[in-house]
């Protein structure tokens, strides 16, 4: 973490950003703006390698109103053009289709909860589609290790512009960027439901998780947390098997 400089890094990833759309003769970029850190983050990169050619989308789905607060303020602070798509009608009416009987809200079910980021994929394909840009996804290094991702939901992108940052950069980057302090400052959370926040979750601090993968320190409950996840995840990191793989 000492090394890390944010105004390298920035530089840095603006240009893999600018070079990957040009030799793939793409025309920009489209982000999902959460109103978390990471989406930040990626959002305010993306406008910097492509200032007229970049969209982010806001996609409530039974969402906490603050998350969709703090999603228009980034988008007003880095001035990023955006379309809100609603996806409540569609969440509801697809879940009533699947399973007339499933868990009202309030309840974890992760098959219900999962919808919400596989309906936000669907969108961000849709106007990528359209417009001929890249879908940038928004998940970094530490929640990549231990699999802290929707499968073929937030996974489910072309670039992961920032998945080589562990959390505690991405933070800094944050900083550096001038993301709005009210996103740096909250509690990291996928929204899936009502008081779920990613260190709950998962059971371990983003700060011993990104120690962890930084050096191999951790005290061993810690440890055995960790490993637990990477195995037990390791699914999500590669393409389906095939016979004859492993």
């Amino acid at each position: 973490m000492t090394n890390f400089n944010p105004e390298q890094e920035e530089k840095r990833i603006v240009a893999w950003l600018r070079q990957y759309v040009d030799v793939n003769k793409l025309d920009g970029l489209v982000v999902g703006l959460s109103g978390g850190i990471d989406s930040a983050v990626v959002a305010a990169l993306c406008k910097k390698a492509y200032p007229d050619n970049m969209l982010g989308l806001i996609m409530p789905c039974h969402s906490n109103p603050t998350d969709l607060n703090h999603a228009k303020l980034v988008a007003q602070r880095f001035e990023i053009p955006v379309k809100t798509v609603e996806l409540n009608g569609v969440y509801d009416t697809f879940l009533s289709l699947l399973d007339p009987e499933a868990l009202p809200q309030g309840k974890v079910d992760l098959a219900v909860a999962n919808l919400k980021p596989r309906l936000r994929m669907m969108s961000l394909f849709f106007h990528a589609n359209r417009l001929n840009y890249v879908v940038a996804g928004t998940g970094n290094r530490s929640e990549a290790t231990v699999g802290y991702f929707t499968k073929y939901g937030d996974g489910a992108v072309d670039i992961l512009p920032i998945a080589h940052l562990v959390k505690t950069q991405v933070r800094a980057l944050a900083e550096h960027l001038g993301v709005p302090r009210e996103v740096i400052d909250k509690p990291p959370s996928a929204g899936l439901w009502g008081g779920q926040t990613d260190e709950s979750e998962m059971g371990v601090t983003y700060d011993q998780l990104d120690k962890y993968i930084l050096t191999g320190e951790a005290n061993d409950a810690i440890k055995e947390r960790i490993e637990s996840m990477i195995k037990t995840s390791e699914h999500k990191r590669h393409m389906p098997p095939k016979i004859g793989e492993r």
